[in-house]
């Protein structure tokens, strides 16, 4: 059961493994319009992914209450007086809560989900963002038997993990991509050892103080020059932009996305000579860039945004079409929601 790139590559580390396996099924979420009006059909990578590998595709209902009365497929949806012991769930990264009547359809010990954290660090479905987020230096991989609802979610025994240090300045989708190859393996590993019954689950370290792992929303994208440092914004381009980008205010007040960065926060030599107010903007002609003044003293460089309503636009060329700019203003801030210059 999953849906996106990371259960995709799950996936192929287990087709790969075949002898662990004599059939499998997939499960995955219909495919959906997204994007303006809905004008872009997005298609489940997984499906995807299975027809290419000639893998049987189920798909679920698109609306979470439908989903609660879905029946598994067969063989999983047979009535037995017992799960049969080669009857196996693995879920990565499927964005559904399965009833206890799906759960049931399985035994102990043969209901795993690949989840991409060190738990009981960062439970909850965003784990990879909110460990870049935080500036996480280690992270990794568990596989675990997934609970019902009421029990905790992602509080399941770890049947094994995988530790593995978070690399300087990396993006989300590469660190999506080393934690599924890692979760796919350690996957396979685990149900080796549970084939020849070496396999033994241990409970979740006891931590009432572990970070969590919500949802993104759109208030996490919302950059705020006076309380985050250049750093700060950098590290949250590179954990949620691809899925909400980041964005604040023009000087007229209108919503900017933030699309693209100087790769670390910049030495300007005009920071001495710009206001203090964290927010400030200028132009550096040099390496065409914004620089914009964030907080401790730090200096960020943006090189592409996006004006509301308008297509992306280079930093020159958004300089030059301020209102203040082209009536002379040498600085200008951001983040406010009626604009001002300086």
């Amino acid at each position: 059961m999953g849906r996106d790139e990371f259960s995709c590559l799950v996936l192929k580390e287990l087709h790969a493994a075949q002898d662990v396996w004599k059939d499998i099924t997939i499960a995955t979420l219909p495919d959906v319009h997204v994007g303006r009006r809905g004008s872009v059909l997005s298609i489940s990578p997984l499906r995807l992914l299975g027809e290419k590998l000639n893998i049987p595709v189920q798909t679920i209902p698109k609306e979470k209450r439908d989903f609660k009365t879905w029946q598994l497929p067969p063989p999983f949806s047979e009535p037995h007086d017992s799960p049969p012991l080669n009857h196996l769930l693995v879920s990565a990264s499927f964005g559904r809560i399965l009833t206890p009547k799906m759960l049931n359809a399985f035994r102990f010990s043969r209901r795993l989900n690949v989840h991409p954290s060190l738990l009981p660090s960062y439970r909850g479905p965003a784990p990879i963002q909110h460990t870049i987020l935080n500036g996480e230096k280690e992270t990794g991989v568990c596989v675990i038997e997934m609970l019902k609802a009421k029990e905790g979610i992602d509080s399941g025994s770890l049947w094994g993990c995988r530790r593995m240090p978070v690399p300087d300045n990396v993006m989300y989708e590469e660190l999506r991509d080393t934690l599924a190859v890692a979760g796919g393996k350690l996957l396979v590993s685990v149900l080796r050892d549970a084939l020849e019954g070496k396999a033994i689950p241990h409970p979740q370290p006891y931590a009432s103080d572990a970070p969590r792992a919500p949802f993104i929303t759109a208030a996490d994208a919302l950059v705020n020059f006076e309380t985050m440092t250049a750093e700060d914004i950098l590290r949250r381009h590179r954990a949620i932009s691809h899925q909400k980008p980041l964005f604040t205010h023009a000087p007229d007040g209108k919503l900017l996305q933030l699309r693209s960065f100087v790769p670390k926060p910049m030495e300007h030599p005009e920071l001495d000579n710009m206001p203090s107010r964290p927010g400030t903007a200028v132009f550096y002609k040099p390496n065409k860039t914004l620089v914009v003044r964030c907080a401790a003293g730090t200096a960020l460089g943006v090189t592409k945004v996006k004006p509301e309503g308008k297509p992306d636009r280079d930093a020159d060329e958004f300089w030059r079409g301020l209102r203040a700019v082209k009536q002379g203003a040498k600085h200008v801030v951001f983040g406010l929601s009626e604009g001002r210059t300086l």
